[in-house]
């Protein structure tokens, strides 16, 4: 049986309510097939019939498949585990990067993040997608950064948006360049060496003469 949508806005639909059940079969029908398949095999009327939701009320309420993809990628973003804070930058940047290592490491988040990557190399509203998803990640971790410039562990004017980047940046490489393996030991050289080149001021800002 086909799940129908309310007419209620789903910004505002109350949690557990129908909308919510609908957002949530749409986005793991979207997540499979795009594990499984790729982006360029999403199709809105597919994913409506993965879901067992009614293919009006997906285009009513994601429009196009970059939308859908948008939504499933702020999903993910927002339910994403919360910031670690150990009290040390090296601490803090190592559980950054083991997270980034688990669900790049999964076969199935793995694969959806390789689908997402590769559209947005041609495709301007999955690159929009994929930034916005980077965006509310990097933002959430950035504190960490900026209680370590407090304590003194990094020197003032150090960049926390770009120190953060680097703590997740090598696996990412390694996972798209690469066979090798995604371990724990490549997340902690990655966070080890964003800490270091922290600490002796590689990511402070240029000052303007």
């Amino acid at each position: 049986m086909e799940l129908a949508e309310t007419e209620a806005d789903p910004r505002t639909a109350r949690p557990g309510g129908r909308t919510a059940r609908v957002r949530t079969a749409v986005l793991r029908a979207a997540a499979d097939v795009l594990a499984e398949q790729g982006f360029a095999h999403l199709d809105l009327a597919d994913i409506a019939r993965r879901a067992e939701v009614g293919k009006t009320t997906v285009y009513r309420r994601w429009g196009t498949v970059t939308g859908l993809v948008t939504d499933l990628l702020l999903d993910m973003a927002q339910q994403s585990q919360p910031r670690t804070e150990t009290g040390s930058l090296l601490g803090d940047l190592r559980a950054n990067a083991a997270l980034a290592q688990r669900t790049l490491s999964d076969p199935r988040q793995g694969a959806l993040f390789k689908a997402v990557i590769a559209a947005a190399t041609c495709d301007p509203k999955a690159a929009e997608a994929l930034y916005g998803f980077y965006t509310t990640r990097v933002e959430e971790w950035v504190p960490c950064v900026e209680q370590a410039a407090a304590r003194g562990e990094v020197p003032e004017g150090t960049d926390p948006h770009e120190v953060i980047r680097a703590a997740s940046a090598p696996l990412y490489y390694r996972l798209l360049t690469t066979a090798l393996p995604l371990d724990g030991a490549a997340a902690d050289r990655a966070a080890t060496a964003a800490a270091v080149a922290a600490r002796a001021g590689a990511y402070v800002h240029e000052r303007e003469a």
